[in-house]
C-alpha cells in the first residue's frame, strides 16, 4: 500500500524519505494511478500513533515490549521502566522495576497485576491498585513470563517463566513460602511462554511444548520449522486464539494448532496419572510458508493479523550469517497483513513508522486487545469488544482498529460507487451528515442516467424526515413528468408535506390512465386530513363518461367524493361499480332516499339484500317504480328473477301492497318457485283467475289448476283433472268434502264406479262423509274390487271406533255440565262475610287463602249492589243500614244481606231455640265462614264444616249455605 493510502488511514509517514528516489518514481506513478484504483482492494484496517504520554516517554528511552489487558496498556522499555498507560497513551503509573531491557510483559486476567521480566534476571509482579510488589532473582537474562490468568483470584500466585538458563520454571506460593518447579529445562533457552486457561505453552531451541496445569503433565510437542532464523535473530511468537487453539508464527512459518484435551478425573475429582500413549494430542488445523519474517502475529475473526519484516538479499545473507544486527539504514517499512488460514493475502498496510530504515525484524512486537471465541475456524471478538492492535517499534507505537462503516463508506464514495455507499449507510452505522451526502450525490447520479424509479425507492432513506428536501424532490420529479412513480414513497406523517404537494400527486396519477389503480390505493392510504380533495375532483370530473374514466379512476372519484362529504354522488358510483359494500354506505350515511334510480345496480350487486332494502323502504320507492326499473333492465332473464323476488317478499311483508302486480307474480312463481304458487293463490284474491288459469295449464300445474277451478266455480271439471290427470282419489275426497257439495260426491262416486281400486279407496275414506253402504249399494255386480274383504272390515272398524268416540264424547260432555252446575250452585249458596277493620286481622290469618280473598272482595261489591237494589243497603232482620252499626256483615249470593249478629240471633231462634246462643265471638268459629274462603275438598263436605257445625243459612230463602 502506497504512503498516500497510509496517510488517508490517519498516519503521517515521516520526512526521512529519499528524495532522489522520489523523482525517478513520480512518473511511473502518475501513469499507473489508473489501474492501481482499478485494481485497489479496499483496506481492511486503519492506523494512527498512539499518542499522550508515549512521545515524551519513547523520546529519552525506546519501547521493547508492550502487552495490553481490557483495561490499560502496559509498555516496557530497554531503561528497564514498566509504564502503565490508557488507551489514548496517557500515563497512569511507572513501575522501575528493573535495570535492564524488559523482555516481557504480561497481565493477568482481571488486569489486576502485572509481571515483567528482564535481561537482569529477575521477574517483577506488581499490583496495580495496592503495593503488592514480589521479585524474584534468578541471575540470568528472563526472556518471558506469564502469570496464571487467575493470579488475583487464586492464592497460590502462580507463574511460569524462563531465559537463557534454559530452565522454564512454574514458580507457586506454598505455606512454606514460595517455591520454583522445574517444568522443562535441556533444549536450550525459553523464548516464549503463553498461559491461557490451565495450559502452558513455550517455545525453545527444539520446538513448541504444551503443559497442563490441571494433569501436571505435559501434553504434546510441536517441532521448530526447519530453516528458522536463530533466536537471537528472531523470536517464535505464541498466541492462544481460544482456549484450545494455539497460533504459532516462528521465522517465515505459521502453524495453528488445536489441542484435544482427554481429562481422566477420578471419583474423588482428582487427575489420574495416564500413559504417555494416552495424553492429549495436537492437531495442526493449518499450516503455511510466508516469503516474510514474522515479527508478531494475533488473531483477526477467522484470519491472522501478521506484522511482516521484509528483508533484502543482502539482509537475509547477514541475518543468517552474524549474531550481530546491521544498523546500515536500508530496511524496509515494516507490512501489516491480513492472511487467511490458507495464506491468501486479503490486505497489505506498509507502516511508515518512525526509524524504520534502521530496525529489524527482531526490533518490532505486536500485541492485541484481549478477545473471547472458541470456535475451530473463527474465534471472534466478544461482543462490544473493539479489536485493537498494537505495533511497537522502538520509537513508536502504532494502533491498528478495522475500518469501521464510515470508513468504508468514504472508501466507496472516493471510487464513485454510491450505490454500495448507500448499501452501507443503511446499515445505519454512518453519520445523519455522511447519509445526506451520499443520498444527494446518488439521486443525482440516478436522475442524471433516468432511473426514475430507482431515484424514487431510495428516496424514503434518503430524504428521511427533511419537509423541505421531499417537497423540493416532488415537485422536480413533477418537472419531469415522473412524479407517479414517487408517489408511493410519500410520507404522510413523521414528515408531513403541504397541502400542495399532496394534492400535485394525486393530479399527477388521475391525469395518467397507466397510474388509475395507484391513485386509488392512495387515495385509501393517505389520511384525507393532510390533503384537500376538491382540487382532484376538479382534475377527474372532465374524465367522465369518456374513454379514459376507468373503474379504478370511478373509485377512487367516489372515495374523493366521500372525503368531501359528497355522499349521494359518492353512491351513484358505487352503485355503477356494484360494490359489495354499497349497502353498509347507504345505512351508514342514510342514502335511502338515493336508491330510486339505482334498483337494478343493487339487485345485481345482492339480490336478497337489495330486496329486503327497497321493501323496508317502499314507502320512499314504490312498488311501481321498483317493478317498472326491474322491467326495463338489459338482462331479462336476471330482471324477471330479480323480480320474482322482490314481489315475492313484498307479498310475503304485506299480501296487497303489490296487488296491481299478482297476475305477473303468477306467471313469475310459474317460472322460478312452481311450489310457491299454489299458497300464492290461496292467499291472493287480486289476480285474473282465466289468466291464472291459462299459466297452470301452460306449465301443467295441476294441482293449481284444481284450485282456480275450484275457485271458479267449475268444481267438476276441476274433480275430473284431479281423477283423470292427477289420479289421487284421496285429494278428490278432500277436495270434494271442502265443496260441501252432495252432487259433488255423486259425480266422485259415478267417475269411481268404473274403477275397482278407486272404488276401493273410496270405501276407506268416506267413513264420516257418506254412508259406505250406499256406495256398496251402488256399486255395480261383478265388480271386483281389490282387496274388498279388508276394506271392508276396515270400514267396520272405523265406524265402530267412530260410534265409540262419539258416545265418548257425549258422556264427558254431559259429565262435565253436571260438574259445572253443582259448582255453580256451591258458589251461589256460599255466604261471604264483610268485617270491620278490627275483625280484618282474623278474616286474613290464613296466607295460602290471599288469592281466593281478592276474588271474594271482587264478587262482594257485586253483591253489594245488588243487595242495595234489594234491601237498600239495609240489612234484612233489623232493616238498620249497615252504615250505622259497626258489625260484621254477612252476604248471601241471593243478594241477602245481615248484620252478623242478627243473622246469628234469627239462626238460633230458628233451629235451637232452647238453647242460649253463642257469642259473637265464638260465632265466627262455629259457623265457619271465614270469609267464604273454603277449600275444594270442603266444598263436598255435605253441609258440615270444618269443625262439624252446620253452615249459615239465609233466613228469607230456602236455600242454605253448604
Amino acid at each position: 500500500m502506497s504512503r498516500k493510502q497510509l496517510q488517508m488511514n490517519g498516519i503521517e509517514g515521516d520526512d526521512e524519505r529519499d528524495e532522489e528516489e522520489e523523482e525517478d518514481s513520480e512518473e511511473e506513478e502518475d501513469s499507473e494511478v489508473a489501474e492501481e484504483e482499478e485494481e485497489e482492494d479496499e483496506p481492511r484496517l486503519k492506523y494512527q500513533r498512539m499518542g499522550g504520554s508515549v512521545p515524551s516517554l519513547l523520546s529519552n528511552d525506546a519501547a521493547s515490549c508492550i502487552a495490553v489487558a481490557e483495561r490499560m496498556i502496559a509498555l516496557g522499555t530497554h531503561d528497564g521502566a514498566v509504564h502503565i498507560l490508557d488507551f489514548l497513551g496517557n500515563q497512569v503509573k511507572e513501575f522501575p522495576a528493573h535495570t535492564a531491557t524488559v523482555n516481557d510483559l504480561c497481565f493477568d486476567l482481571e488486569g489486576e497485576y502485572i509481571g515483567s521480566c528482564s535481561d537482569d534476571g529477575s521477574v517483577v509482579i506488581n499490583s496495580l491498585f495496592t503495593d503488592e510488589k514480589m521479585k524474584f532473582e534468578y541471575h540470568r537474562p528472563m526472556k518471558a513470563l506469564a502469570i496464571d490468568p487467575d493470579y488475583a483470584r487464586k492464592s497460590s500466585r502462580r507463574f511460569a517463566t524462563g531465559g537463557l538458563a534454559g530452565h522454564l520454571l512454574f514458580n507457586m506460593k506454598k505455606w512454606i513460602g514460595y517455591r520454583d518447579q522445574v517444568l522443562h529445562s535441556g533444549e536450550g533457552p525459553i523464548h516464549a511462554v503463553k498461559w491461557r486457561a490451565s495450559l502452558i505453552a513455550w517455545a525453545n531451541d527444539v520446538g513448541v511444548k504444551v503443559y497442563d496445569t490441571a494433569t501436571d503433565q505435559r501434553v504434546t510437542f510441536i517441532e521448530k520449522p526447519r530453516g528458522s532464523p536463530r533466536p537471537e535473530l528472531l523470536v517464535p511468537h505464541l498466541v492462544w486464539q481460544d482456549d484450545t487453539l494455539l497460533v504459532i508464527g516462528w521465522g517465515t512459518s505459521v502453524k495453528i494448532a488445536s489441542i484435544r484435551m482427554n481429562e481422566n478425573k477420578g471419583t474423588n475429582g482428582t487427575y489420574r496419572n495416564i500413559p504417555l500413549s494416552s495424553m492429549n494430542k495436537v492437531d495442526i488445523v493449518a499450516s503455511f510458508q510466508t516469503s516474510y519474517f514474522i515479527s508478531g502475529i494475533a488473531p483477526f475473526g477467522d484470519s491472522l493479523v501478521v506484522l511482516a519484516y521484509i528483508p533484502g538479499e543482502e539482509d537475509r545473507e547477514k541475518e543468517f550469517s552474524s549474531s550481530i544486527p546491521s544498523r546500515q539504514g536500508n530496511a524496509q517499512r515494516p507490512e501489516v497483513r491480513v492472511v487467511t488460514w490458507n495464506n491468501d493475502e486479503l490486505a497489505t498496510d506498509a507502516l511508515p513508522v518512525h526509524g524504520f530504515e534502521h530496525y529489524k525484524a527482531k526490533d518490532y512486537s505486536l500485541a492485541h486487545a484481549p478477545f473471547s471465541g472458541s470456535s475451530y475456524a473463527g474465534g471472534q471478538w466478544a461482543a462490544g469488544d473493539e479489536p485493537l492492535y498494537y505495533i511497537v517499534s522502538p520509537k513508536d507505537v502504532v494502533i491498528a482498529k478495522p475500518r469501521d462503516a464510515e470508513d468504508h463508506i468514504a472508501w466507496l464514495l472516493q471510487h464513485g460507487w454510491h450505490e454500495k455507499a448507500l448499501a452501507a449507510v443503511e446499515a445505519g452505522k454512518g453519520r445523519s451528515e455522511l447519509l445526506d451526502e451520499v443520498g444527494s450525490s446518488y439521486l443525482d447520479h440516478l436522475i442524471v442516467e433516468r432511473k426514475y424509479a430507482e431515484a424514487a425507492s431510495l428516496c424514503p432513506k434518503l430524504l428521511r424526515g427533511s419537509p423541505s428536501a421531499w417537497e423540493r424532490w416532488v415537485f422536480h420529479f413533477a418537472h419531469l413528468r415522473q412524479l407517479p412513480v414517487l408517489v408511493p414513497y410519500i410520507p404522510t406523517e413523521n414528515p408531513r408535506l403541504r397541502d400542495t404537494a399532496y394534492e400535485v400527486a394525486l393530479v399527477a396519477l388521475a391525469t395518467n390512465p397507466s397510474f388509475h389503480k395507484e391513485l386509488l390505493s392512495t387515495v385509501k392510504s393517505w389520511p384525507p386530513v393532510i390533503y384537500s380533495a376538491l382540487p382532484v375532483i376538479s382534475a377527474i370530473e372532465p374524465q367522465l363518461n369518456t374513454t379514459s374514466m376507468t373503474d379504478a379512476l370511478k373509485e377512487a372519484l367516489a372515495e374523493l367524493y366521500v372525503i368531501d362529504s359528497q355522499y349521494e354522488k359518492a353512491f351513484a358510483l358505487y352503485a355503477d361499480l356494484m360494490k359489495p359494500d354499497i349497502f353498509d354506505f347507504i345505512e351508514k350515511h342514510n342514502l335511502h332516499d338515493t336508491i330510486r334510480e339505482k334498483v337494478v345496480q343493487l339487485m345485481m350487486v345482492d339480490s336478497k339484500h337489495a330486496t329486503s332494502l327497497l321493501i323496508q323502504n317502499r314507502d320512499l320507492i314504490t312498488p311501481s317504480e321498483v317493478v317498472a326499473q326491474l322491467l326495463a333492465a338489459k338482462s331479462n332473464s336476471d330482471s324477471r328473477y330479480f323480480l320474482y323476488l322482490y314481489l315475492h317478499l313484498l307479498f310475503v311483508a304485506n299480501p296487497d301492497a303489490g296487488r296491481d302486480f299478482h297476475d305477473m307474480q303468477v306467471e313469475l312463481y310459474a317460472d322460478y318457485d312452481s311450489k310457491m304458487l299454489l299458497p300464492f293463490l290461496r292467499n291472493s284474491q287480486h289476480y285474473r283467475l282465466e289468466k291464472a288459469y291459462e299459466i297452470c295449464v301452460r306449465k301443467d300445474l295441476l294441482r293449481e289448476q284444481v284450485f282456480i277451478l275450484g275457485r271458479m266455480g267449475n268444481a267438476k271439471q276441476a274433480l275430473a283433472v284431479i281423477i283423470d290427470q292427477l289420479g289421487d282419489i284421496e285429494e278428490a275426497i278432500e277436495f270434494v268434502s271442502m265443496q260441501h257439495d252432495d252432487e259433488l260426491w255423486e259425480e266422485l262416486i259415478q267417475q269411481c264406479l268404473h274403477k275397482p281400486e278407486m272404488v276401493g279407496v273410496l270405501l276407506e275414506h268416506t267413513v264420516g262423509n257418506l254412508d259406505p253402504l250406499y256406495i256398496v249399494n251402488i256399486v255395480p255386480n261383478g265388480l271386483e274390487i281389490p282387496r274388498l274383504r279388508d276394506r271392508l272390515v276396515k270400514i267396520i272398524t272405523d265406524y265402530r271406533t267412530e260410534t265409540s268416540l262419539r258416545h265418548g264424547c257425549n258422556a264427558i260432555l254431559k259429565a262435565d255440565c253436571i260438574n259445572l252446575l253443582v259448582k255453580y250452585y256451591k258458589e251461589a249458596k256460599r255466604a261471604i262475610s264483610l268485617c270491620n277493620e278490627d275483625d280484618e286481622p282474623r278474616a286474613k290469618r290464613d296466607d295460602n287463602r290471599s288469592s281466593q280473598l281478592t276474588e271474594r272482595t271482587q264478587i262482594t261489591k257485586t253483591m253489594e249492589v245488588k243487595s242495595k237494589t234489594r234491601a237498600g243497603g239495609r240489612c234484612c232482620v233489623c232493616f238498620d243500614p249497615f252504615s250505622i252499626q259497626n258489625v260484621s256483615i254477612i252476604a248471601f249470593f241471593c243478594c241477602h244481606a245481615y248484620h252478623l249478629t242478627c243473622l246469628i240471633e234469627s239462626a238460633h231462634s230458628v233451629d235451637n231455640k232452647g238453647k242460649a246462643g253463642p257469642s259473637s265471638q265464638t260465632a265466627d268459629s262455629y259457623y265457619g265462614y271465614e270469609n267464604g274462603d273454603v277449600d275444594d275438598d270442603e266444598e263436598e263436605n255435605d253441609e258440615s264444616t270444618p269443625s262439624g257445625m252446620p253452615r249459615m243459612r239465609c233466613i228469607l230463602c230456602t236455600t242454605a249455605a253448604g
